[in-house]
């Protein structure tokens, strides 16, 4: 059916779609089929795409296009032929049987028909999920509009059908032959260069499918048939752009196109059989590329044969093909009689049958023929019809041009209104900062994207006594001078936000909370120290600000959360201060519980940042190798209460069991003088290396790597840690050091190089849920530390008592470390029932209201049970070093 229709034998066309399945038109209501009406829409679109194209071709022999529009368009207006009446086409189809006496009223019922046809199966095609068979579908749609010379619509067609057809679709015959149509689409569009990209990319679709026979249907037909096929329409491609390229007096440009034409059209001859179908095309293409590269006695005698077959077989537009390239030959050869008779066939051909390319070269070749012979007379005619096709091609253009300037303004316009948009939606009016909106949406790309960003939240002091005092102008231009005091402090990597009212957040990404101290410290100086007397106030404006540093399990609300309670906890102390979030616990008198993580509001006097050095210590002597610390009692401030004279060794704890093992060493009398030989000692038990860790958070695979081979070079006894690692650095290192690699995808971590013997045995209990990536570190880490490590995950409620009931589970471990975030009061239930040491580690995978893990950790700090010991918030790492250190001990 596409042969026949390429090759305008449209009596033959009919008679194969005469067999097809489908409703003979639209206008007639179908009997609806249950079994087949979802398997049936491509093949009834396919059909209707056929009898589309097959009323078009014949519309285009009557002159006509498929609106109605007559074909020619030149001449006076009064010899133009009327456009026919699409109205009156209509209801021959609805009231008629669609054919009538009068030419122009079948015309007319043609049209009507292929406009219908053509909806009816574009809509089919755009309700495919199937993206080669819509491609498929654009790409014949788009040869159907060139046809009816609607250039514009032709164009979007093959631009729809380009973008669906992906490089890594799998070769196919449908693919080969949904390229194959749109370059013949683009070249017809003048488009070259991209006609060449997608019959090469059909190409060599062709030769992967006949290498891989499992690719092609059964109904696909002979796998070499399709290569060459493939191969002689890129040849014809080369061979048309070089014959142009030698019209335009450029030979050198034009012999590599002539060659590689040959060499395809060759490919093709060697795999077709000497009565394929396809083998005359390719003769043409041979022969057309030895005309160009100059060998005329060899193309003249195929281009003959040619000619007779496709005459014999009414194969018009190879015909024209052919008689075109032997009218050049016979030209170039001397003798014009014979390459004037075979180029006015070529002419009449593609005139009638709408072959554009074909036309143009004809007459190109026609003028060039009678002014080499001088007959003026002859050439006149001719060069006027090229000029008039030359015209109507720069009215196209132009007309694209005009189309394609207000496609761009119309997209430049959406976009600048989008834009206005997206600052109405994102922008603060009053600051034009980045809204609450903005902070949020930013926020949480920061967070998913797995970064560290710290949060600063701002809010002026005492905001509302400004406003009393100079009014609401006034007010809103300390917030303007506020916002560009923070923007004027900060990094341009770092986004300053109004969050509401006087209230303004700083985004810090890959930010430690000491570092955005220090940033918004300068900030709250600066703030201090404006002239704000400029704007009518006689006191200085001052601002708090809180600080947190986002953790592992961290989304947008915990992270403001725990910002938020720093900046609550700076205006409690006094305000005009920055605080942030610390993971040091110190001491600080008269406070909430807050203190003991936030630390005290320092003197007025001190300055904001200090560092401390040997001067600022109480002084220390060494007495019997004790260092003791003098005037405790008058020093209350960071870690100096912690530091205490000790007593006289007690005994060792935990003799209450015979079978119970002591924790401490049992006290020696001291030595005397008397004492003539020391004392005798247990050897010392060699230690255990403990692993050398690289946190891969922040980094990158080539960063870890690095880090990992150097410590294995520096500590090869010892394996090197990998933790808080993405999946494409787990693989790198399982790659690199192969063997010596131990993972665990759930720990995201690696370890690299000889593990421990295991000695000892620790359990890790945890809730389940969000609290599992950290108690695989746990076990993970504990086994490369020199312990068995046993996990029990979803750990709650009456599960707790039913593991320490059953044997060899819960009793048999050294050490317990309980993971938890939400149910962090499952470490006090542990503790009280069992005397097992146990290990906390509160997670920040709780609630909202946990403030990233603080809930978690204050619960634990807080819990009455004994023998529980608590590490940092989502630290797995010193948790597993912790509990193995224990095990091993306690298995000694």
């Amino acid at each position: 059916m596409t042969a026949a229709l390429a090759n305008w034998q449209l009596d033959d066309a009919e008679q194969l779609l005469a067999g097809v399945d489908s409703e003979p038109s639209p206008y007639q209501a179908a009997e609806p089929d249950p079994v087949t009406a979802g398997g049936s829409d491509l093949r009834r679109a396919w059909a209707d795409t056929l009898r589309a194209e097959l009323l078009v071709r014949r519309l285009r022999v009557a002159g006509f296009t498929l609106v109605g529009e007559p074909v020619t368009t030149g001449g006076p207006e009064s010899e133009r032929e009327p456009a026919l009446d699409l109205h009156a086409g209509v209801a021959e189809l609805i009231d008629g049987d669609g054919e009538s006496a009068d030419p122009r009223s079948e015309s007319a019922s043609r049209a009507a028909l292929a406009i219908a046809l053509v909806r009816s199966a574009k809509a089919a095609f755009d309700a495919t999920d199937d993206a080669l068979q819509r491609a498929a579908g654009l790409a014949r749609h788009a040869r159907i509009e060139l046809l009816s010379r609607r250039i514009d619509a032709a164009m979007d067609e093959a631009v729809e059908a380009a973008s669906l057809l992906d490089p890594g679709l799998p070769p196919s015959r449908l693919l080969v032959d949904t390229l194959g149509t749109l370059a013949g689409v683009l070249a017809d569009l003048e488009l070259m260069p991209l006609a060449l990209d997608f019959q090469r990319r059909a190409h060599e679709a062709a030769r992967w499918a006949a290498a891989d026979p499992a690719l092609l249907e059964p109904g696909d037909g002979d796998p070499d048939e399709l290569v060459a096929g493939a191969a002689t329409r890129l040849g014809e491609l080369c061979a048309e752009l070089g014959e142009g390229l030698l019209d335009d007096g450029l030979p050198e440009s034009a012999n590599p196109h002539f060659a590689e034409a040959r060499t395809l059209a060759e490919e093709a001859l060697q795999l077709l059989p000497p009565e394929a179908p396809g083998v005359v095309a390719a003769q043409i293409v041979h022969g057309w590329a030895l005309v160009g590269l100059g060998e005329h006695a060899a193309a003249t005698g195929p281009l003959r044969s040619a000619v007779r077959i496709t005459s014999a077989a009414d194969d018009r537009a190879q015909r024209a093909s052919a008689q075109l390239a032997l009218g050049r030959t016979l030209r170039r050869q001397g003798d014009p009689a014979g390459a004037d008779e075979h180029l006015v066939s070529t002419l009449q051909l593609a005139t009638e049958h709408g072959l554009p390319r074909l036309r143009r070269a004809a007459l190109r070749e026609l003028c060039t023929l009678h002014a080499e012979l001088d007959d003026a007379g002859r050439a006149l005619p001719y060069l006027q019809a090229y000029l008039a096709d030359e015209l109507d091609r720069v009215d196209e253009r132009r007309t694209r041009w005009v189309e394609l300037f207000g496609r761009r303004k119309s997209l430049l316009e959406t976009e600048r209104a989008a834009g206005q948009l997206r600052r109405q939606a994102y922008e603060d009016p009053l600051t034009h900062l980045p809204n609450r909106r903005y902070a949020e949406a930013r926020l949480d790309g920061l967070l998913a994207g797995g970064g560290i960003p710290a949060l600063a939240v701002v809010d002026v002091d005492r905001f509302k006594s400004i406003n009393d005092a100079i009014g609401h102008p006034g007010g809103d231009a300390v917030l303007r001078a506020v916002s560009e005091l923070l923007i004027a402090g900060v990094r341009d990597t770092d986004e300053v936000c109004r969050w509401a009212g006087d209230e303004f957040v700083v985004l810090l990404p890959d930010t430690t909370a000491e570092q955005a101290e220090r940033a918004l410290e300068r900030t709250r100086r600066k703030v201090a120290g404006y002239d704000w007397a400029s704007l009518g106030l006689s006191t200085p404006v001052t601002i708090s600000v809180g600080i947190a540093s986002a953790a592992r399990g961290d989304d947008r609300r915990t992270l403001f959360a725990a910002a938020d309670g720093v900046l609550y906890d700076a205006k409690r102390s006094g305000r005009d201060r920055v605080v942030r979030l610390s993971g040091v616990t110190q001491k600080r008198a008269g406070g909430s519980p807050l203190d003991v993580l936030f630390g005290g509001p320092a003197p007025a006097e001190r300055p904001a940042e200090q560092v401390l050095t040997a001067a600022d210590l109480p002084a220390v002597e060494t007495v019997e190798d004790v260092a003791v610390v003098k005037d405790l009692s008058t020093s209350d401030d960071g870690f100096a209460p912690l530091l205490v004279v000790p007593e006289p060794a007690d005994p060792p704890l935990g003799v209450d069991r015979p079978d119970e093992p002591l924790l401490g060493l049992l006290p020696s009398a001291p030595a005397t003088q008397d004492d003539r030989e020391p004392a005798s000692t247990p050897p010392a038990t060699p230690r255990v290396p403990e692993p050398e860790v690289v946190w891969a958070t922040g980094r990158t695979t080539e960063q870890v790597l690095a880090l990992v081979r150097e410590a294995r070079r520096e500590h090869p006894d010892r394996p090197a840690l990998v933790l808080r690692a993405g999946a494409e650095t787990l693989v790198a290192l399982a790659s690199e050091h192969d063997a010596y690699t131990t993972m665990d995808a759930a720990a995201m971590a690696a370890a690299v190089g000889p593990l421990p013997e295991q000695v000892g045995r620790v359990a890790v209990l945890s809730a389940g849920g969000a609290d599992t990536p950290i108690a695989a570190e746990v076990a993970f880490v504990a086994r490369v530390s020199g312990s068995a490590a046993v996990r029990h995950d979803d750990v709650a409620g009456s599960r707790i008592r039913a593991l320490l009931t059953e044997p060899g589970r819960l009793p048999d471990a050294d050490c317990l470390v309980v993971v938890a975030g939400m149910d962090a009061a499952l470490v006090a239930t542990l503790g009280a029932l069992t005397d097992v040491p146990v290990v906390a580690v509160p997670t920040s995978a709780g609630q909202p209201v946990g403030l990233g893990g603080l809930g978690a950790l204050m619960t634990m700090l807080t819990a009455a049970a004994p023998g529980v010991a608590v590490t940092g918030v989502d630290n797995g790492w010193s948790a597993g070093v912790f509990a193995a250190r224990v095990a091993r001990r306690a298995a000694r």
